[in-house]
């Protein structure tokens, strides 16, 4: 535990490069189409790539409160889509009405591991990790 209390700017960066780049490969290399809901996931996700990287590599933990409110508002719209996804009567009142369906599901691990389920994931384990307070 100390390793991550230590390195948790280190932690949060790396879970912000997994899921964007898992955003890309579904995109990119599956040829998945992103719904709106998922774009906006994007517009929060892929910043944090860049400034947990910097973040990360200036021992910066002044950064929390540039970042806190992106991956707080992330877990928001992913649990937002989530819901969607896994209960019809919510897609019901309002649904999408332009490009792909916001409840449409390309992957469902397990059951219940979709693309939105990754990223609540990973914008709350982002969250985690910079909660955690840095002993230095």
């Amino acid at each position: 535990m100390r390793i991550i209390r230590q390195n948790n700017l280190f932690f949060a960066w790396l879970v912000a490069v997994v899921a964007t780049l898992g955003s890309l490969y579904f995109s990119e290399i599956r040829g998945f189409i992103p719904c709106e809901l998922c774009w906006f996931q994007r517009i929060l996700m892929y910043p944090l790539s860049i400034i947990l990287g910097i973040a990360a590599f200036l021992d910066d933990d002044k950064v929390k409160k540039y970042v806190l409110p992106l991956s707080i508002i992330g877990i928001f719209v992913s649990t937002y889509h989530y819901m969607k996804q896994k209960l019809p009567w919510l897609d019901a009142m309002q649904p999408c009405t332009k490009g792909i369906p916001c409840n449409t599901q390309y992957i469902n691990w397990f059951g219940f591991v979709t693309i939105p389920f990754l990223a609540l994931t990973g914008f709350v384990l982002i969250t985690l990790f910079l909660s955690l307070k840095r002993s230095k």
